[in-house]
């Protein structure tokens, strides 16, 4: 397992994340535990600002929440500068009770309920993200109720296919997101935008996929963006303020992913999409990204208890721990692969190839295939690497398994940001019918 952010390992070999051993936070908090290394987090939010300012554009920085999502760290991205993304009301309504400033907070999703934009209206957030005519219409309508005029990004497919897995791929042309481009769908939106007194068309919003190693699909979705600037502005005389190509930057999971450096995804989209709006000849306007993973995934750990054993003889040996797909569905969603270590040995030589299972009863339950340790034993901490993004979000109570806890290392203090779920938790809103108590 790559050390990353302030990781190390001790003279004892034990796992030290922000200054804390792992076998001290494994004793205070239990296990399975999410540990996020606070000052890894700051930093690859600080690496995204200093890189589009050396660019000098306009440009506006916003977290993508959905990767995860709780109050601690919608205050801590908004402390270092960047504004917020939502894609449903439970997550404005965790950046409004995390006291973020509402004009930094955007709202994505393609089906937005009446609830959702009412309460968004009423919050005052700066800007919806709308999706398709359903939503336009009904946003219209709801800021006319209201007397208020909502800003407008209209989120555009342009067609671009990237390198991913299917499942977070959103910018080919069948897709749920989105205006479609060459049908002529986005231009559509925007005139209806323009038509409407009571929204304000600000931008087009262009998202290609997830986990992306490639430059050229954001080359190629700057110039369609840019484009389609010039089609609006001969057709209906309107000037693109905001020019927002989404997020999707790759991390490292394992050794065999390669992804670019947070400057160079940067510096592709600041210059792509200067390029092409000189080409164009129209002003340039604020350039918005929404990285998620690329700011929460590496610097987030999550450490179990290795609970059983099982060698099938020329087979297989499997180690469970006392988490799984409950506290991780990527693998069985994605076959996403992840890294791992001993994290109360890890000065011991890895010599035994294992297979770490989790412990629901699925055999799709897999955390890790045929990873490299040192010969494990009962009780011994395994750290699993780079789960920041969409593990905790993606969290279920499957086989009635209460969500673990979270908490934020920096400077050899714990602060638990998540309350670990109790089994009173998972029956507090259960009800049993009335009538069958006679």
């Amino acid at each position: 397992m790559l050390l990353q952010g302030t990781s190390r390992l001790d003279a004892d070999g034990i796992l030290v994340i922000g200054g804390v051993r792992a076998t001290d936070l494994v004793k205070e908090f239990g296990t399975p535990l999410y540990v996020v290394d606070e000052a890894a987090v700051r930093s690859r939010c600080r690496a995204y600002r200093d890189a589009f300012e050396a660019t000098g554009l306009a440009y506006d920085v916003s977290y993508a929440s959905k990767a995860f999502c709780i109050q601690a760290m919608c205050r801590l991205v908004a402390e270092e500068g960047l504004s917020l993304d939502v894609v449903s009301g439970g997550e404005l309504y965790t950046a409004h009770r995390a006291g973020i400033n509402m004009q930094r907070v955007h709202f994505h999703g393609n089906n937005k309920s009446v609830a959702e934009l009412e309460q968004a209206l009423d919050a005052h957030i700066g800007y919806f993200v709308v999706d398709n005519f359903t939503e336009l219409a009904r946003l219209a309508q709801l800021a006319q109720a209201k007397n208020r005029v909502a800003n407008v990004m209209i989120r555009m497919t342009p067609g671009v296919v990237a390198d991913t897995h299917a499942a977070i791929a959103t910018g080919q042309e069948d897709s749920k997101f989105g205006f479609h481009l060459k049908s002529g769908q986005a231009g559509e939106a925007v005139r209806l935008t323009l038509d409407s007194p009571h929204l304000n068309w600000i931008g087009v919003h262009v998202h290609i996929g997830s986990q992306l190693f490639s430059l050229q699909p954001y080359e190629t979705a700057a110039r369609h963006v840019a484009a389609f600037a010039h089609t609006i502005k001969t057709q209906y005389g309107q000037t693109m303020r905001h020019a927002n190509l989404g997020g999707g930057f790759g991390i490292r999971y394992t050794a065999n992913d390669v992804p670019c450096t947070t400057s160079q995804y940067v510096h592709t989209i600041a210059r792509s999409l200067q390029q092409a709006f000189m080409e164009v000849q129209l002003p340039m306007p604020t350039i918005g990204i929404e990285p998620g993973r690329s700011i929460i995934g590496e610097a987030g750990t999550t450490l179990y208890t290795i609970g059983a054993i099982k060698t099938i003889p020329h087979v297989r040996t499997y180690v469970a721990v006392d988490g799984g797909m409950t506290d991780n569905p990527r693998p069985a969603l994605y076959d996403s692969r992840y890294e791992a270590m001993v994290a109360n040995r890890g000065h011991d030589e890895a010599t035994q190839c294992v297979s770490v299972a989790g412990k629901c009863c699925e055999s799709g339950d897999m955390l890790l295939w045929d990873v490299t340790l040192p010969e494990v034993r009962v009780g011994d901490l395994l750290a699993v690497s780079c789960t920041g993004a969409y593990n905790y979000a993606m969290a279920s109570n499957y086989n009635r398994l209460p969500r673990p806890a979270v908490v934020f290392v920096s400077a050899g203090q714990a602060d638990l940001v998540v309350e670990r779920e109790t089994y009173d938790h998972l029956v507090a809103r259960d009800r049993i019918p009335a009538r069958w108590r006679t």
